[in-house]
């Protein structure tokens, strides 16, 4: 028998890179959530659903009728800054249908696999552990804590996978990330300013995809840390980007933090410290150089 897997968020980046992985398995029954249109143009042998997550009537209906074995919840509303002007919106998608999808787990006895953030930090003191003490400096953070602390409070099967600064390529892409963004500009002769005083380690989709894959396959629950392995200025990250797909990087200028003037607070620097992941989900800690030249040899056949 097949195991059932519904997968929330199913037209972003992560989305339908979990529908791709999923779909090509034989032992997996697929079922994806998205609004409007599907836009996956790439995976065979899945059902789509098109559904608004904050409409919790509906979407605990559709749950109860699959009775998924697994629930991969990638729906986020993660734009930082807009989260911050729009609360309430922010609330009824990262806090309210984690509720509902919460309700469900339970009903159906799921193992909820739920994507989180490391802006849950105040990127005071990073890399961080998965143990240590969040403490969010903006409302995208604050709502991905509070929905972290619904699912452990329910007391069911669950991996929260918490990771930064997520990059790819699927179909139709719904927004850019800092790769394509980089890459594109540097290939048109624009100038950008980038920080020099942020740090992350940035995350490559597809092995945050596999990292789901690895959760369900080890039964590993509790909170992991998915990222690559190196800390980076958003600056050297985009030197690096620069470099692998040999582009002029005199184009990028560098910029504080404060001479922004964002919305939304940033946390200064996060990172991961990656061992438990490593230990128990056996997932593959690797620097953002080596991911990067993975994704440019994906790009090739098909250059964007």
């Amino acid at each position: 028998m097949k195991n059932k897997i519904l997968i929330t968020g199913s037209n972003g980046l992560l989305g339908q890179k979990l529908v791709n992985l999923f779909s090509a398995k034989d032992d997996f029954e697929v079922f994806a959530l998205s609004r409007g249109k599907n836009r996956n143009e790439t995976a065979k042998n899945y059902t789509y659903y098109n559904i608004d997550i904050t409409n919790a009537k509906k979407l605990s209906q559709l749950i109860n009728e699959i009775k998924p074995h697994y629930i991969i919840n990638s729906a986020a509303m993660t734009n930082v800054d807009e989260c911050e002007k729009e609360k309430e919106k922010c609330d009824l998608i990262n806090i309210e249908a984690v509720k509902t999808i919460v309700s469900a787990a339970i009903e159906c006895n799921s193992h909820l696999i739920h994507i989180s953030t490391d802006f849950i930090f105040d990127g005071k003191d990073g890399p961080y552990k998965e143990d240590d003490e969040p403490n969010p400096i903006s409302h995208y953070g604050l709502s991905k804590l509070k929905s972290e602390e619904l699912i452990i409070k329910a007391k069911i099967k669950h991996t929260i996978l918490r990771t930064i600064l997520v990059y790819g390529l699927v179909d139709n892409m719904p927004r850019n990330n800092i790769v394509l963004w980089i890459k594109g500009a540097l290939e048109n002769k624009q100038e950008v300013t980038i920080v020099d005083d942020q740090y992350r380690m940035p995350t490559f989709v597809n092995d945050l995809a596999h990292a789901c894959l690895l959760s369900i396959q080890q039964e590993a629950y509790g909170v992991f840390h998915i990222s690559s392995s190196e800390l980076l200025s958003i600056y050297e990250i985009t030197l690096q980007i620069a470099n692998a797909f040999d582009l002029n990087a005199s184009f990028i200028k560098r910029i504080s933090t404060s001479q922004l003037n964002q919305t939304a607070k940033r946390p200064p620097v996060t990172g991961f410290d990656l061992e438990k992941s490593k230990k128990i989900l056996n997932f593959p800690v690797l620097p953002f150089k080596n991911r990067l030249q993975v994704f440019k040899n994906q790009l090739l056949p098909s250059e964007v």
